[in-house]
């Protein structure tokens, strides 16, 4: 049985990620777009990771 450790591994980089562009974005007029970008950056790439690593443990089609 697949471990679920890359998925919660993988999450706490992640939200480590966000977190850091929340808090060292430069400030300025656009600081809440520069948040906003890079936190859906993140966000998108770890669901587009996440489907296509669980697509692979969970197959739909079978053997």
């Amino acid at each position: 049985m697949a471990s679920g450790f890359p998925v919660i591994f993988v999450s706490v980089v992640i939200i480590g990620f966000m977190t850091c562009s929340f808090l060292f974005v430069p400030r300025g007029p656009q600081q809440t777009l520069l948040r906003t970008i890079l936190m859906l950056t993140f966000a998108s790439c770890y669901l587009m990771w996440a489907v296509t690593y669980l697509a692979q443990l969970h197959p739909l089609i079978g053997k």
